[in-house]
């Protein structure tokens, strides 16, 4: 099999960049108007979760610091729904992964499962809320907004999801998932309305990224307001989300899926398949890709390869990794079961890789078009074959070099990722070992 060689891609539209995060972080939370709500004493629960944002670490010591200086009580509180296998220990681990560790910041972590019912939504269903939460004088919330893999809502992954899901730990995302897509655009929004009139909820804090996943934008958002300014805020995360820059694909290679990049493993929105049971792929999701191949799942999502069914190929190493009870409990939790069906898997990346080919419909070497991106989070750098190439080259937003280098596998026929993407998550992971 003919494997083409590669040309480096990079995407250089300026992105929005906040330089002082914990600056900035502190001038939100002082400047807002929900923390005159707060008095010295209050235990305030800040919410944080499983998802890979960048600075989360300096993001949660600053707003600690912030609520300490205030007389407070802060704590931490898991709000990741059912993840980390819907268990104290799993969440607890995750978010140290994360540097969100009693040492770090110096507050109690409480990571508990249980859940107390607070209300019922307008659907006549319960709404379910962390007991750790319940107890607290005053809850945050840290979440980053941004586009949802699975509908198209007002309200999409951002606060109030977190506030509903996250804090509603294993029964409110069973809850709503069980509903499927509608349970998140329809139903989520009631039960935040009840959760916002029925709790000592306060507030979160909005995090948007731009395309290079640095933090973009910083801005609480009172309780009073949530329902209005979220909407708006997700409109601008939109905007500024990473895409992959070419209409149509033929074989489209992807280094790693995993949590710490997507709710979904792989992100939707990035490679333009949504793969919802009885709902159709909507005809504007670009790119369009034929062959999709995933090589491996990042260790930070402990064995829980969500999303792998998007793709069309894969390796025995990635389904050899996968730890069937986290993989279970969040997909069966989740309700989207056709995202995580089991595709064709090879031994080699070199196998994988040629059979793509072979079955992506394009026989002819030279005019096949293909993509390598390290994940579907980070997809400001990217390596593509030569027609590709030349198309980029007729953009102005984007980089490409002139020099051509062939797919560099090692010796057992897999390929060495971190030599085509040094500066990713798992380029950075190896440095550190």
């Amino acid at each position: 099999m003919s494997l083409p060689v590669l040309h480096r891609v990079l995407q250089t539209a300026p992105q929005p960049t906040i330089t002082d995060v914990a600056g900035e972080v502190r001038r939100q939370w002082l400047s807002s108007r929900l923390i005159k709500r707060v008095k010295p004493g209050d235990r305030i629960a800040i919410g944080c979760g499983s998802r890979g944002i960048r600075h989360i670490d300096v993001i949660a010591k600053a707003t600690v610091d912030v609520f300490l200086e205030l007389g407070t009580k802060p704590f931490i509180v898991a709000a990741m729904g059912s993840h980390g296998g819907a268990t104290a220990d799993g969440q607890r681990e995750l978010l140290a992964e994360y540097g969100i560790t009693e040492k770090n910041l110096g507050v109690p972590v409480k990571t508990e499962m249980e859940t107390e019912q607070i209300g019922v939504n307008s659907w006549g269903d319960p709404v379910w809320w962390d007991r750790n939460a319940v107890a607290a004088d005053g809850v945050v919330a840290l979440a980053r907004i941004k586009p949802h893999t699975d509908y198209r809502g007002p309200l999409e992954s951002g606060i109030a999801k977190m506030c509903v899901i996250g804090l509603g730990k294993r029964d409110g995302a069973n809850q709503h998932h069980r509903w499927g897509w509608k349970g998140l655009q329809q139903m989520l929004p009631e039960s935040a309305k009840v959760i916002i009139e029925k709790t000592k909820f306060l507030g979160g804090l909005g995090i948007l990224e731009n395309a290079n996943e640095e933090t973009a934008h910083l801005q609480v958002v009172d309780r009073d307001e949530l329902m209005t300014v979220e909407p708006g805020l997700l409109d601008r995360a939109k905007a500024m989300i990473g895409t992959i820059p070419f209409d149509e694909i033929d074989v489209l290679i992807i280094g790693e899926l995993g949590k710490n990049y997507s709710g979904a493993g792989i992100d939707p929105n990035v490679v333009g398949r949504l793969l919802i049971e009885a709902a159709p792929e909507l005809e504007t999701n670009r790119p369009k890709v034929t062959r999709m191949v995933v090589l491996d799942v990042s260790p930070e999502s402990h064995g829980n390869a969500t999303g792998v069914g998007i793709a069309d190929l894969t390796t025995n190493r990635l389904i050899a990794a996968i730890d069937p009870i986290p993989f279970r409990m969040n997909n069966l939790t989740a309700c989207f079961l056709r995202r995580s069906q089991i595709p064709f898997a090879f031994e080699t990346d070199a196998e994988t890789i040629g059979m793509a080919i072979q079955t992506c419909w394009q026989p002819i070497a030279e005019k096949l078009k293909v993509v390598i991106i390290p994940n579907t989070l980070e997809v400001s750098e990217m390596w593509v074959s030569a027609p590709l190439a030349a198309l980029a080259r007729q953009k102005a937003d984007l980089k490409v070099s002139d020099e051509a280098i062939p797919i560099p596998f090692d010796s057992k026929g897999n390929i060495e990722q971190e030599k085509l993407f040094p500066h990713s998550v798992r380029g950075r992971r190896k440095k550190a070992h």
